[in-house]
């Protein structure tokens, strides 16, 4: 499997998670600059821009620790842009869906608040 269908597939898993945990999901792929957020979702009174990060095993780190302080600095960009250009009045955080493991043994994470804005 290649990167671009497994980012695909990790993307389609980490909906149906979020879904189940009663997110809405708006926006999936949204790209602003050199920034792509991979979910955008609501949570109650809350907008959620997900990261999903998926890795087959954790000898490098786990996978959240590979949202780097640059990829933050894009996403929270994004972030504000989309909210802006809404003319959103809403609380807004960043979570990391990870995935670890092969395809049909995998465990999945959703960290909520992962990373701040400030």
């Amino acid at each position: 499997m290649n990167n671009s269908t497994r980012g695909r597939l990790g993307e389609d898993i980490a909906v149906e998670v979020l879904r189940k945990r009663g997110y809405r999901i708006l926006i999936r792929n949204y790209r602003f600059g050199k920034a792509e957020v991979d979910i955008i979702a609501q949570k109650d009174s809350v907008l959620a821009f997900v990261e999903v990060k998926w890795r087959s095993n954790n000898l490098f780190g786990d996978p959240q620790s590979f949202v780097s302080k640059q990829q933050q600095k894009r996403l929270i960009a994004a972030a504000d842009h989309y909210v802006r250009s809404n003319d959103l009045d809403i609380n807004v955080r960043f979570d990391v869906v990870t995935i670890l493991g092969k395809k049909t043994n995998c465990t999945i994470e959703i960290i909520v608040n992962a990373f701040f804005c400030f």
